[in-house]
């Protein structure tokens, strides 16, 4: 009998957990349609996981390492190109929050994604703003954001799903320097 690959395994595992997450959420998705996809039994998740959170927590954690370096003023070009722009075909062409947000009827899901969108968009937008009222303008920079993103990607709204980063360049620069108070750049290089 041949021996089994853990690494191989797992990574089908993690594989058909983040398309299921991404499409049906947290509460959705069981155990079993995960190892199912995976064409492995539902106990190796426990295995090599612990529990469907561990597969969920794993899963979903794929925010950029490198996000958070480079030229401040285009920290919200990376962040562009992070929510919108990448090739997330691993989750089935959607942004792991996405598979968060719709995930967010569970307490668990909702408290990472406040921590993890709190964390690291919005401190670090927080750091960019010029003047006052700091926290509720880099949220509202992050919520714009993300919006751009669900359109985009999930609902698939005419106009965004055609549009590059060069053609919103100008329109992302604008909103970003208004609510930061400082000039943003680089959208169109990325």
């Amino acid at each position: 009998m041949p021996k089994r690959d853990r690494e191989a395994t797992r990574a089908r595992l993690l594989e058909a957990a983040r398309l299921r997450f991404a499409r049906e959420g947290y509460d959705a998705t069981s155990v079993r349609d995960i190892a199912r996809d995976a064409g492995v039994d539902a106990t190796l998740i426990f295995r090599y996981f612990g529990s469907k959170k561990g597969l969920f927590d794993e899963a979903t954690a794929d925010i950029p390492a490198d996000l958070l370096e480079g030229p401040p003023q285009e920290l919200v070009a990376r962040m562009l190109q992070s929510v919108v722009f990448h090739d997330w075909t691993r989750y089935g062409g959607e942004h792991p929050l996405v598979a968060m947000l719709r995930s967010s009827a569970h307490e668990d899901a909702r408290q990472r994604i406040r921590e993890e969108v709190c964390a690291t968009y919005v401190r670090a937008l927080e750091d960019l703003v010029a003047g006052g009222d700091v926290a509720l303008r880099a949220e509202l920079l992050s919520a714009w954001l993300v919006g751009i993103g669900i359109l985009r990607g999930v609902v698939a709204t005419p106009a965004l799903a055609k549009a590059d980063p060069a053609s919103m360049a100008p329109y992302v620069e604008g909103v970003a320097t208004t609510l930061l108070g400082r000039p943003m750049s680089g959208i169109a290089g990325q």
